[in-house]
């Protein structure tokens, strides 16, 4: 029998829509020894990141925990454990994983409201406000950082809107969290879910979620069990919580590289991590725009600090950029998504990503690449 080559994956320096760079300080959590998902010191571990969750996705809810998964599987969870089938879902759609949720919601035979709009936009309050006193939904959801286009939806207001008409507000966090102002409890939102792999510094495979005592409600009122077992948050949290029942082998590895990652975000400081996100997109928009590219979306108010989407020129081959920009400089960026297919690169200053030595080196390197023929 060949023995296989040693494992030696090539060093790239991820500024796509996801993964993102790892910080060296959870590189070091990864490597710590792996212990049971009883274990009393995993347990401690569980609890602190409970807390830490708390504190990042701004918010003082009971129910805070990490699904085992990425932020699809906290998409999922979500869904699966406030909604049954034939509750009514209002879906703000937007771009593909506006397009996602509604599709995985009718999988579980909710009857899903679709509102959209071009992809690259986004909804106003009033527009909202339509949806939901036409359907008069269980819930209505929306996703905050919109990863296919790079757009940020405006959420002040959101939850009042949701509430007055007797509904949930449900909010995709995963390109935000930790990198764009997330203030849940001021929002009025009644469940986030996010990614460990983006602006959290992780590597992927856990999925943070969190509900307000207003969902845990509506959860615990549902007349059957959600149709996912794995993705159970009553189950997930009777794990995570005061009980700590045995559910699944939850990896130690990946719990130990969330909190870190967690520790890093509260050691610099909400606002301050913020700013550094903001300030280096500005900065990258600036170069991007100084060469003549154009970015999808033109407010900058409406961008996403840490996702940018700019258009390829035309007679551009873009596929051919982003393999020389991997195989000659060692940089990953994102290719578009369904109708932006083609028509844009998707460019991620996420967590330790976002430093502006990556910025400067990646606008180095799209001028060179753009100028060849």
């Amino acid at each position: 029998m060949d023995v296989l080559d040693e494992l030696n994956p090539p060093a790239r320096l991820l500024l796509g829509p996801g993964p993102s760079p790892v910080h060296p300080r959870v590189m070091r959590a990864l490597a710590a020894p792996v212990i049971g998902h009883l274990d009393p010191e995993l347990i401690r571990l569980l609890d602190d990141t409970r807390g830490l969750l708390r504190e990042v996705f701004r918010t003082s809810n009971d129910l805070a925990l990490a699904v085992s998964g990425t932020g699809m599987a906290g998409m999922e969870a979500v869904l699966a454990s406030l909604l049954e089938p034939g509750d009514r879902l209002v879906v703000c759609a937007a771009g593909f994983f506006g397009q996602r949720m509604a599709e995985l919601a009718g999988r579980m035979g909710v009857l899903v409201t679709k509102v959209e709009k071009e992809w690259g936009e986004v909804f106003a309050p009033e527009e909202v406000e339509a949806a939901v006193a036409e359907a008069k939904p269980r819930a209505v959801a929306i996703v905050h950082a919109e990863t296919s286009t790079g757009a940020l939806q405006p959420m002040d207001g959101l939850g009042e809107i949701a509430h007055r008409h007797g509904a949930l507000l449900i909010a995709d966090c995963v390109t935000s969290l930790g990198g764009v102002p997330v203030l849940l409890d001021e929002w009025g939102a009644d469940a986030a879910y996010s990614g460990s792999q983006k602006c959290l510094g992780c590597p992927p495979g856990m999925a943070p979620v969190t509900l307000s005592p207003r969902a845990r409600q509506a959860m615990t009122t549902r007349t059957r069990p959600p149709h996912a077992w794995y993705l159970d948050l009553d189950l997930l949290e009777r794990y995570w919580g005061g009980e700590h029942a045995y559910h699944h082998t939850i990896s130690s590895t990946l719990v130990y590289a969330l909190r870190e990652g967690l520790r890093l975000v509260v050691e610099e400081g909400l606002e301050a991590r913020w700013e550094r996100h903001r300030s280096n997109a500005e900065m990258l928009w600036d170069g991007l725009e100084a060469m003549g590219l154009v970015l999808h979306v033109p407010d900058p108010g409406r961008r996403i600090p840490s996702l940018t989407t700019v258009r390829v020129p035309e007679g551009v081959d873009e596929v051919a950029v982003r393999g020389r920009l991997r195989d000659e400089y060692g940089i990953e960026i994102g290719a578009g998504l369904g109708p932006l297919k083609g028509k844009v690169w998707r460019i991620g200053l996420m967590g330790h990503g976002s430093q502006k030595a990556n910025v400067i080196l990646l606008l180095a390197a799209f001028v060179d690449l753009l100028r060849r023929p």
